[in-house]
């Protein structure tokens, strides 16, 4: 008697196993075997077998193949997909192992790395554990200023970071189309084409984008996450299709397997790393892999598999077994490599592989005592939110740990602020030393910049250091940008390091510097690989090009500076061939060309090596000979053969020739940046002797007809007043007579002679010092003693200084006015007839703010051509590193006929100009040619100040300094 209708189960709706339950593949374990055995010999550096990377590869096809079958068959049989539990599942069993091996490596790294390495290390850390490794690295490698850096233990993440950002996608994206299939009649018959339509349209494009980025950057193709989407989407296709269903003779399954397997092994043997990767080269791993997956899966009915299959070879105990281990092996073979060459340097492949082997005993361990009891455990797995939760810990508990070791060590290796250069003397002009020798200490103190700082010491030249995607340098010019005359900085990023001392030069002669530099561009005509972008370097060969056509085809310039690494080959016969054919179009411009030869090459990440020895930085020396290879340009140059092309070089004092050994860090100063370029700091120092030697090699330099009247660099023991000889003291609050009381400006501070006011600090500069005691403000204001500086008929005047503003701001900063200006020389004749004297202000800046301008001063009280009393002033300047640190302020009288303007400049940047016409002739020439004289002070409070919201207060604060570290005058005589 059959049941009531009512209580017949459904036909079509058995219970079905659970969805994750499926047909176990022991091949695939075998499969997981030769991959991670793979990927294990090539890090291991095992001779032939260069091309093992090609593991991750089959990784990545197996985990598509394998994750989208059981996505799709749960949705099939209940027609939605549990993300909680699928991404439970991935969590306990992807997430808890990664986290130990994170936990092992961030202590371990506290122990086995330099404390520069370490912070870096943490850093890694953070990025694996949250699962955006790969992006950490691609930014790395695809920066060539972040060249030179240690491999990182974790680099071997970016894979497991590529999976989980495709699974955070892949997994929502199958749920929403069997949410919209699930009403359709045969379920199975509807998903499975969209889910085919999708993947298909996903896998082309990310196997396009592959392609594209294989030829423009390779770091993004290999690691990016879109650029390896197809691979997964290989083995997603596989699942979805019904390839094991085609009809054939069975000897077509085992060659497909065999052939498969074939060229995986050919892959292995032939693949090295001058196979572009993964473009066109990485189909043949993927669709090997997909080919043995497709011969090992069963048939119609319960047929099993060839026993002559490839399966039989990957099933048998021996790869089972090691394909088991395969993940939590994976997990700690590269941070075994990498910590211990860490600590004991580089190893060969023998101790490697040693090295590699001995990794089996902690990744035994962790998926005996890790993986397994918390993948198996019914505690765990019973609900989904206690798997997600052991996820989210498994990320939180590594995160923390690094962020708390990262931290510690950033406060053992000091600040990453700016470098301040208060504590050094200035660089040496000539001599064995690096720095001038005047009195002051250089062996004490800390070593400038620290590692931190260090990494982060770039020339301040933007983006003008092209990167190697780029074609034609922008037009990049510095200082004086609208002067006829111009000196241009060609090369690579060894030129680049030349910035800051030619911007030097350019601003002291009131030049421009055009700056032509691309990042690992040789100068010389060579064809290269650039490893950014892992192919030949065409975007070299246009920069080149271009750059020496704008430079035949644009003003002439007065000085061509050129440099560039001298190892891209070391075939120096090619070498001076390939300078030859560059220097050809730039020798026949006539204009001096002068080549700085390549620095020491140190080969060792600098700072990380030092900030492990701070208190002996010595042991970071370098091997002379390796860091120093022969230039055959310079010798050539040197012999004039090279007729109108000089070389100079500072290698002498960065390498001495005494001793096997060149220094990391020299007089206090850390030299190096990286393992190759300078600090910024270095080139800075080395910037007087590298304008002196210029100026002996090309007839160009900081004077090149300029006569110097004035050149005060206040060297002397600190704690004393400035040379008298030179400069006077303007004591109380007025001059003789007290023509304007408070020295006609409204400023309420008493200026002193005394050192608490006005002093020189003993590290070559002067401080003027505004205090308060009982009440009352004090400070100090010096004029040069000398009131006759004018320029010559038709010439040019130029004053200069180059100073630190008080560091001090907001309510502290009330009222406080320092300055830098001149006044016509005819006021000391009684203190009167200002404004018709003249007054330049070159720099005054007001209530500590972030800006600095200047003013011309002349004619009438009232109006006049200068629009008294406030003058004819420049816009405000932003000036953000001005407090604090030194900075140079010019102003220049040019008489020359048809110039004839004032121009005021911050750090060779011309900002303001007044032109003769402006004032008219007879205010011209009674403000400016008739002699000025120079003052420096700090005044509290006045008329300027108050206008600008600030005034001396209660929270005013004394005792914050300008320090003035140079003070120049000097004229150039005008055409004849």
């Amino acid at each position: 008697m059959s049941a009531p209708a009512a209580l017949r189960p459904a036909r079509r709706t058995p219970a079905p196993p659970p969805a994750h339950r499926t047909r176990f593949r022991p091949d695939i374990e075998g499969l997981r075997a030769f991959a991670v055995l793979a990927v294990l010999a090539f890090h291991a550096s095992v001779p032939g077998l260069a091309g093992g990377f090609v593991g991750v590869d089959v990784f990545l096809v197996i985990s598509g193949y394998l994750i989208t079958g059981l996505l799709v068959r749960e949705a099939v049989t209940t027609g939605r997909v549990r993300l909680g539990e699928f991404f439970s599942r991935r969590a306990r069993r992807l997430l808890p192992s990664a986290a130990v091996v994170l936990v092992a490596v961030a202590a371990a790294g506290a122990w086995l790395t330099v404390p520069l390495r370490r912070t870096d290390l943490e850093n890694d850390v953070v990025a694996a554990a949250l699962s955006v490794a790969n992006w950490r690295f691609v930014h790395q490698r695809t920066d060539y200023l972040a060249a030179g850096q240690d491999e990182s233990p974790l680099l071997h993440f970016w894979s497991l970071a590529v999976e989980e950002q495709f699974y955070l996608c892949w997994g929502p994206l199958l749920a929403l189309l069997a949410l919209l299939t699930a009403r359709a009649v045969r379920r199975g018959r509807a998903l499975r084409p969209v889910a085919v339509a999708v993947t298909a349209v996903l896998t082309l494009v990310s196997f396009a984008l592959a392609l594209r980025w294989t030829g423009d950057s390779v770091s993004l193709a290999y690691l990016g996450t879109p650029s390896r989407v197809w691979q997964f989407g290989v083995g997603a296709l596989l699942a979805l299709l019904p390839w094991h269903l085609l009809p054939g003779p069975r000897v077509l399954r085992l060659l497909c397997g065999w052939a498969g397997a074939g060229a995986l092994v050919w892959c292995v043997l032939r693949y090295d790393a001058s196979t572009p990767y993964p473009g066109y080269a990485a189909l043949v791993p993927a669709l090997a892999t997909a080919a043995v997956l497709l011969a090992g899966a069963p048939g119609r009915g319960t047929e099993s598999p060839a026993r002559l299959g490839v399966g039989r070879l990957l099933g048998l105990r021996g790869p089972r077994a090691v394909g088991r281990l395969s993940y939590t092996l994976y997990l700690w073979h590269w941070p075994v490599l990498v910590l211990a060459e860490a600590r004991f340097g580089t190893l060969g492949w023998p101790a490697r592989v040693a090295l590699t082997a001995a990794s089996v005993l902690p990744a035994l361990a962790t998926r005996h005592w890790v993986e397994r009891p918390l993948r198996h455990s019914r505690t765990v797995s019973e609900l989904p939110r206690r798997g997600l939760a052991l996820g989210v810990a498994s990320v939180v508990i590594p995160v923390v740990l690094a962020l708390v070791v990262g931290t510690t060590t950033l406060r053992l290796l000091g600040p990453a602020t700016p470098v301040d250069l208060k504590g050094l003397p200035p660089g040496a002009v000539t001599g064995p030393a690096l720095l001038a020798r005047t009195g002051a200490r250089t062996g004490g103190g800390p070593i400038v910049p620290n590692p931190v700082q260090a990494r982060q010491s770039f020339p301040p030249d933007g983006a003008c250091e092209v990167a190697p995607e780029v074609t034609s340098s922008p037009p990049c010019l510095f200082g004086a940008v609208d002067s006829p005359d111009r000196v241009v900085l060609l090369g690579d990023s060894h030129a680049g390091q030349w910035f800051s001392p030619l911007l030097s030069l350019a601003a002291e002669r009131g030049w421009a510097l055009q700056e032509l530099v691309k990042q690992g561009c040789p100068l010389p005509e060579l064809s290269v690989v650039n490893p950014q972008l892992g192919r030949a370097y065409h975007e070299c060969d246009t920069w080149r090009a271009d750059s020496l056509a704008r430079l035949a085809e644009g003003p002439k310039p007065r000085l061509i500076v050129v440099s560039s690494l001298n190892r891209y080959t070391d075939d120096e016969r090619a070498l001076l061939r390939g300078w030859e054919r560059t220097l050809k179009p730039l020798r026949a411009l006539g204009v001096p060309i002068v080549y700085v030869e390549d620095t020491p090459v140190p080969g060792r990440d600098v700072p990380a090596c030092v900030s492990g020895h701070l208190a002996d930085p010595e042991a970071c020396a370098f091997d002379r000979k390796k860091s120093r290879w022969p230039d055959p340009l310079a010798r050539k140059a040197a012999a004039g053969g090279l007729p109108g092309v000089r070389s100079v070089s500072v290698n002498p004092v960065l390498c001495p020739a005494a001793g096997p050994t060149c220094p990391a860090v020299l007089d206090r100063v850390l030299l190096y940046r990286d393992d190759t370029h300078l600090t910024d700091v270095a080139a800075v120092v080395l910037a007087p002797r590298l304008e002196r030697l210029l100026t002996e090699a090309a007839g160009v330099g900081t004077r090149d007809g300029w006569t110097t009247l004035l050149d005060e660099e206040f060297d002397g023991p600190g704690g004393i007043r400035p040379s008298s000889s030179r400069w006077l003291y303007d004591k109380g609050t007025c001059y003789p007579g007290c023509p304007a009381a408070q020295w006609g400006t409204g400023e309420i501070e008493t200026m002193t002679d005394s050192t608490d006011n006005v002093r020189l600090d003993g590290e070559g500069a002067l401080e003027i010092v505004p205090t308060r005691r009982d009440g009352r403000w004090y400070s100090g204001r010096v004029e040069s003693r000398r009131s006759d500086f004018a320029p010559p008929p038709g010439g040019v005047l130029r004053v200069e200084a180059s100073i630190a503003l008080p560091d001090v701001s907001g309510a502290a900063a009330g009222g406080y006015w320092p300055a830098f200006w001149t006044m016509g020389a005819g006021l000391r004749d009684g203190y009167t007839g200002w404004p018709a004297t003249g007054e330049i202000d070159v720099m005054e800046s007001v209530n500590g703010r972030e800006s600095v301008f200047g003013t011309l001063h002349c004619g009438t009280l009232d109006g006049g051509p200068c629009q008294e009393p406030v003058g004819l002033t420049s816009p405000r300047q932003k000036c953000a590193g001005c407090r604090g640190a030194f900075h140079t302020y010019a102003v220049e009288v040019d008489t020359a006929p048809g110039a004839e303007e004032v121009r005021w400049s911050l750090d060779g940047r011309v900002y303001h100009r007044v032109k003769a016409s402006a004032t008219g002739r007879d205010a011209w020439e009674e403000a400016l040619l008739r002699g000025q004289f120079l003052i420096l002070n700090v005044a509290m409070g006045g008329a300027l100040p108050a206008a600008d919201g600030g005034t001396p207060g209660p929270a005013t604060e004394p005792g914050h300094a300008m320090r003035v570290d140079r003070v120049t005058v000097s004229t150039r005589e005008g055409a004849s």
